[in-house]
């Protein structure tokens, strides 16, 4: 740690000295906590590009409603579009020359002889193809879309695969006229390759949408993390310490709240945490959000408390205010609500059973003020007109309900506030936040992150929308409920629903009923195809590896998608290999699902994934690898010709699965 001087390097080569006068001017401005404090809420590298992510919109809007001088930024966007101009770019090709300085030309990786050898065409086009993705710079897709204008790295080759099989793929994706969504698909390549020339090249733990996760994911012991933290700084937390001190020394913030939705968050927000420490060590720094909710429930190492003050479980809004009075005065650290600290050298946790949280009703409106909505990026990752919504566009962020009104899935932490405690809104208070980040944003886009959005509180949004005369767009995560029936959908539709996500899971009745899922495979047929016909898309969840899967269950599970996806109800779909996690029903009780768990003794840190064994044996790894070959073809509209046992290295037998399964069930 430092002290007295702490440096941080600035874009030029030389560094910028933040000496004691400056850093005594933040303490001072700390210690003052007699008034009402000063907060600072943080988003960490690293999340989405394309919007921010809702949690500190939310607790600033509910802060100032309580009278709290709260300011927010993003550090993620921040870091990137520091690194991704000409002065980052000089700095990351300097890095990377000291990394592979003994390695010769043939042997270094692609993308990264890419970048050296073409530098003066990624330093020449980086910012103008920033501004394009930023929206500032439509008619430069002209010039983008020739692909003469972009350098084209590794990333690029995804495009040649594609024409192989369907011709020219841009065309195919976009038509003659779609210049637009050509050159956005194009600029996401070029972005894809300067990350993975960061990742190669400058730092193994970063990437897109995720920093350092390995470190933090369900990892039992905070070593890795430490080792990470207290080795001397690289060019990305030199760069960030940089961003995280012009918001110190603008804002004197006496608390700085982090949040860590996901194990990909937890590096950042602890170089965030490690530089306010050293330029204002009187400011309070608070820990939150879902992975710390999920995976730091059992806590006990306590280094990770040389770099906050605090830690907070579940949601934020009551420990905050429990913790604000304290900091006041007026009340002790007993008075704190799902609050660690530490004192006198040992961890605490303090948690007020009798108080109750803040009703979803009474959370008030997020506030996007300090976050810069014009800086973001608008992606095209994929070719796939629904899989792209993720990264395309920002969206406002709303939630109709409070955790999940279903609350019975076995692979779910259904144990946990953040699902098992419901409580929804009612549409005339969504109705009022919506018409409210309306006038706040100008952006009419909504993305409702339910776990699984109420039917009777969407249809009751849908049918206000249509009579206030709202011009909205929005999307969420459902399930597919047998009650979504064409009618229905329709309503939702001429609201200015777009799209819809849902589990479809495992795609097995026998272990759709295992899970307690509600569903099976012949009324997601019917439920997917009423959105379908109404022009809403579908994106599927799908599962694998759940305990006593058996291979020729996957095989039957991919024959059903391919199905569906070739008669139109689903649009694009993600797999991914099931995780038994200690507070979902599996973990809880794995005799019921036929599993052994294999628990790691002596965790310290985080606990979510645990290992288990399946007395059925399936070969998951080789399965996965072939359902996701099978899924990306789909998703461009090609392989359905072939039998689904195909895609697999391999040789399994042929799907028990009827060639007109969900042809019947539609009919």
């Amino acid at each position: 740690m430092a002290s007295g001087y702490y440096r941080v390097q600035q874009r030029q080569s030389h560094t910028l000295t933040l000496n004691c006068s400056a850093m005594n001017d933040l303490a001072t401005a700390a210690c003052d906590t007699a008034h009402k404090p000063r907060i600072l809420l943080c988003i960490p590298p690293m999340t989405q590009l394309n919007t921010p992510y809702p949690a500190t919109a939310y607790l600033t809007g509910f802060l100032r409603e309580n009278g709290y001088q709260t300011t927010q930024c993003d550090l993620a966007i921040e870091l990137l579009l520091q690194l991704f101009t000409h002065p980052g770019l000089e700095q990351m090709r300097s890095v990377v020359e000291d990394n592979y300085a003994a390695v010769e030309d043939a042997d270094l990786p692609e993308v990264i002889y890419h970048f050296l050898a073409q530098f003066d065409d990624y330093a020449r086009s980086v910012a103008p193809a920033i501004r394009f993705l930023q929206g500032k710079d439509p008619s430069l897709a002209l010039r983008i879309a020739t692909r003469r204008f972009l350098p084209e790295g590794p990333a690029f080759d995804s495009l040649a695969g594609l024409d192989e099989a369907v011709g020219d793929a841009l065309s195919w994706a976009f038509g003659e006229l779609g210049t637009q969504d050509r050159a956005k698909h194009l600029a996401t390549l070029f972005i894809d390759d300067l990350v993975q020339v960061i990742q190669q090249g400058v730092d193994p733990h970063f990437e897109v949408s995720r920093y350092g996760e390995k470190l933090a994911a369900s990892n039992g012991s905070f070593d890795d993390l430490y080792a990470a933290l207290t080795a001397a700084p690289g060019l990305i937390e030199q760069t960030l310490a940089a961003r995280v001190a012009e918001h110190l020394a603008r804002t004197q913030p006496d608390v700085l709240g982090l949040t860590v939705p996901f194990p990909g968050n937890l590096l950042g927000a602890l170089h965030i945490a490690r530089t306010c420490r050293a330029l204002s060590p009187h400011t309070k720094i608070i820990l939150g959000g879902g992975y710390v909710n999920t995976e730091l429930r059992s806590l006990r190492d306590p280094r990770i408390f040389e770099y906050v003050d605090f830690i907070t479980l579940d949601d934020g809004e009551q420990p905050l205010l429990r913790l604000l009075a304290h900091l006041r005065g007026e009340c002790g650290l007993d008075a704190l609500q799902r609050t660690y600290y530490q004192r006198d050298g040992q961890l605490h946790y303090q948690q007020q059973h009798q108080l109750a949280d803040i009703p979803h009703k009474d959370i008030g409106t997020p506030v996007y003020d300090g976050l810069p909505l014009d800086a973001y990026l608008s992606l095209c990752e994929m070719l796939n007109p629904m899989h792209r919504i993720w990264s395309d566009a920002r969206w406002n962020k709303l939630t109709m309900a409070h955790g999940c009104y279903w609350k019975k899935c076995s692979f779910c932490d259904v144990s946990l506030d953040y699902i098992g405690r419901y409580d929804e809104a009612g549409a005339d208070i969504i109705i009022e936040r919506m018409e409210a980040l309306l006038a706040e944003t100008g952006q009419s886009g909504f993305h409702f992150v339910d776990e699984a959005a109420p039917p009777k509180v969407m249809f009751a949004l849908a049918e206000k929308i249509i009579a206030k005369g709202l011009t909205v767009t929005w999307w969420g995560n459902i399930r597919f409920e047998k009650t979504f029936t064409p009618e229905r959908c329709q309503l939702l539709a001429a609201s200015g629903c777009v799209a819809v996500s849902g589990g479809l899971e495992v795609a097995s009745d026998r272990l759709l009923k295992l899970m307690q899922k509600g569903v099976d495979v012949a009324q997601v047929a019917r439920v997917t195809k009423a959105f379908a016909d109404a022009g809403i898309l579908v994106h599927a969840y799908l599962m694998y590896g759940f305990p006593t899967q058996t291979e020729a269950e996957t095989v039957d599970a991919l024959e059903y998608v391919r199905q569906l996806m070739q008669q139109g109800c689903i649009h694009s779909g993600y797999w991914h290999r099931f995780a038994a996690t200690i507070h979902s029903p599996v973990g809880l009780a794995p005799n019921e699902y036929r599993i052994k768990l294999v628990r790691s003794d002596g965790a310290t840190f985080a606990q979510n994934d645990v290992d288990f064994i399946d007395p059925v044996g399936a070969d998951h790894a080789m399965l996965g690898a072939g359902l996701k070959r099978a899924m990306y073809n789909y998703m461009h509209g090609m392989g359905f010709e072939f039998t689904v046992d195909e895609w697999f290295e391999a040789e399994l037998a042929p799907t028990s699965v009827p060639e007109d399964f969900i042809a019947r069930a539609l009919r």
